[in-house]
């Protein structure tokens, strides 16, 4: 199970980086993110933002540099490759206003110094939306994009030693022409995903292109691959992340005219399995954060750092980390007070129809004598001094009952349909057999109206809303804790598996 924890400022320290999106951020070693370029406002960027991984550190820093027009580095841009070989960052082409760039830099990390170069070879033509990745350590692929006439469908290869570029010469099928896909070294192929078509259309294929590596002896070819599995939908602008054995593909988006309010956002994740080859939605725990295009997703030991992008109307500056149930920043989402948390909506409906259903105070002190009895049966005592949440009956949870009918594991009765009941006894049976440290953040709210339904009815007569808890008062006695809480955002990480082991005891056998 992976979470979104949002950074916060005791995460870094520095100056963050400016919002945008089109920018381009790659890993130096296990070192450091640079960031360089982008848009945001119609202003193109050529700025670099740098995260120093060990000390935590954001900063800019001060590079030297001499480019043929005099200039220190490449001038303000966007969409253009960049890619890192070794303590260097190779920049090609991008866009700046109607403009497509075919200069060619490299910012020495260690130094901070830009260099424009002059290759030869077969010179690719000015380009933004290309997509580019490094191989054996000294070479450059890049793949199409768009040179403001036509899309493109060619290969070139950098030799970063000799600078020289080379047209790759491929036989057999190709891949439509493209821009604003993503292209990743995998082993020995490269990965080409998505992007927008040759008239505009969206695409949604994969295609593996062999013969890159000389000591291979292979002749250059394309191969569409279409892999088994939950697949991302046709999208561009999103980014692909190499880390351990998959690749993550985050955001971008469908229809529509670049950066245009009309197109559809993406926050899904998506992964591709290098083991077993097929596509996986990646579990996720909590929300996503919002959907965007042209961002950044980067590496930082076992997280991952989003950044930027865009959404069709805003540009963002925020930063979000993915990591795995183990990471310590995920107690954070456990910690956030109530109004720093998204409400649900069919909770709050919920609640105020429970409210609403209250019974008269005079109702209501009858029942509690009779409860008060109850306890002193049992030995136990029924406090009456926090009301709490007026328990929901379960055909009354709507949240309850979309989550019970989603699951793949309900069974329709004979009738061929799927009761409430079924739906209901589904649910409970997938949550007795869940490890407690696996359940999504989502299902919390669900679980725990259910466990306060199942007290009500193995300890209350009546089916009415209840507003009594029980505590313990005798050792060895029931003893349940969360009775009481109002709402699932009172609940720390450390509750969890308290709360399912009291769930399991409710359940009927």
């Amino acid at each position: 199970m992976h979470y979104w924890v949002k950074a916060s400022p005791s995460d870094f320290s520095g100056t963050l980086p400016k919002p945008r999106s089109g920018h381009s951020a790659v890993n130096i070693g296990n070192s450091k993110v640079v960031v360089f370029g982008g848009l945001v406002d119609k202003k193109f960027l050529s700025d670099i933002a740098v995260y120093d991984i060990d000390n935590k550190l954001w900063f800019q820093p001060e590079c030297t540099g001499n480019g043929s027009d005099n200039q220190v580095g490449p001038s303000p841009r966007a969409f253009h490759i960049a890619v890192a070989i070794d303590c260097h960052m190779f920049v090609f082409g991008g866009r700046s206003g109607s403009k497509r760039m075919g200069d060619f830099w490299v910012l020495d990390t260690d130094i901070w110094q830009w260099s424009e170069l002059t290759s030869f070879g077969d010179l690719p033509s000015p380009r933004d939306f290309a997509a580019a990745s490094s191989f054996g350590n000294r070479k450059i692929v890049m793949y199409g994009g768009w040179d403001g006439k036509k899309w493109l469908s060619d290969v070139y290869v950098l030799d970063t030693m000799s600078l020289e570029w080379t047209e790759l010469s491929v036989a057999g099928s190709l891949p439509p022409p493209r821009c604003g896909h993503t292209a990743t070294m995998l082993e020995k192929r490269l990965l080409v995903y998505g992007g927008r078509g040759g008239g505009g259309p969206i695409l949604g294929d994969l295609w593996a292109l062999k013969g890159l590596i000389e000591e291979e002896n292979e002749t250059p070819g394309w191969t569409q691959l279409k892999l088994p599995g939950q697949g991302p939908s046709p999208r561009c602008g999103h980014t692909i992340t190499s880390g351990g054995h998959y690749l993550l593909l985050f955001g971008g988006h469908g229809t529509g005219g670049w950066l245009s309010r009309y197109d559809v956002y993406h926050n899904d994740s998506i992964v591709l399995d290098r083991v077993t080859a097929q596509w996986k939605r990646l579990p996720t725990g909590n929300e996503a954060p919002s959907a965007r295009a042209y961002h950044s997703m980067t590496c930082v030991g076992s997280r991952y750092l989003l950044f930027g992008g865009f959404d069709g109307k805003s540009t963002f500056g925020d930063l979000w980390w993915l990591v795995t149930e183990e990471d310590p920043i995920v107690k954070r989402l456990f910690s956030t007070s109530l109004n720093d948390l998204p409400q649900n909506k069919d909770l709050t409906t919920l609640n105020e129809d429970s409210s609403s259903a209250q019974e008269s105070e005079q109702d209501s002190q009858g029942r509690h004598n009779a409860v008060e009895e109850l306890g002193k049966s049992l030995g136990i005592t029924i406090s009456f001094s926090n009301p709490g949440l007026p328990v929901v009956g379960e055909m009354e949870d709507k949240e309850f009952l979309n989550l019970a009918y989603s699951l793949s594991e309900v069974e329709p009765s004979i009738t061929g349909r799927v009761t409430h009941t079924e739906a209901a006894q589904a649910l409970r049976k997938h949550w007795s057999n869940s490890n407690p440290r696996l359940i999504p953040l989502k299902e919390f709210g669900p679980l725990l109206r259910d466990y306060q339904r199942l007290i009500t009815h193995k300890y209350f007569t009546n089916d009415g809303p209840q507003s009594e808890f029980i505590t313990t008062s005798l050792p060895g006695k029931d003893a349940y804790q969360f009775y009481h809480i109002n709402s699932f955002r009172q609940l720390r990480m450390d509750d969890i598996p308290k709360l399912l082991a009291e769930y399991n005891q409710l359940l009927p056998d």
